[in-house]
């Protein structure tokens, strides 16, 4: 059987754990509503210079150009924010686990 001592100490080494996890899922989250905040910004600057450009287009061929060059940097940028994304929930995956991980390799040492 364990002891007092002993049970209490596994109770705080896991509280610690969680409340580390909980920090920095909560900078994880942070850092993705900053990243996706700045994204929508400048996804909405683009569009509106873009609509500004078709209306003072001269021809039509000009009007399709622009409307191309928009679809074609608009959707490089989605990609681009899309794969950062991805990578800053990992990260904030791997963060959150760390702690974890450390405990399941005290119990198996």
């Amino acid at each position: 059987m364990m002891n007092f001592d002993s049970t209490s100490k596994m109770s705080k080494e896991a509280m610690d754990s969680m409340l580390t996890t909980v920090s920095s899922m909560t900078k994880g989250f942070q850092q993705i509503a900053a990243e996706a905040t700045e994204y929508s910004k400048k996804s909405y600057e683009d569009s509106t210079a873009a609509v500004e450009k078709l209306v003072s287009a001269k021809s039509l061929d000009k009007a399709i150009e622009i409307q191309t060059d928009y679809a074609k940097n608009s959707y490089e940028a989605f990609v681009a924010q899309a794969t950062k994304m991805s990578e800053l929930y990992a990260d904030m995956a791997k963060e959150a686990y760390k702690p974890f991980e450390q405990a399941a390799a005290k119990v198996s040492a």
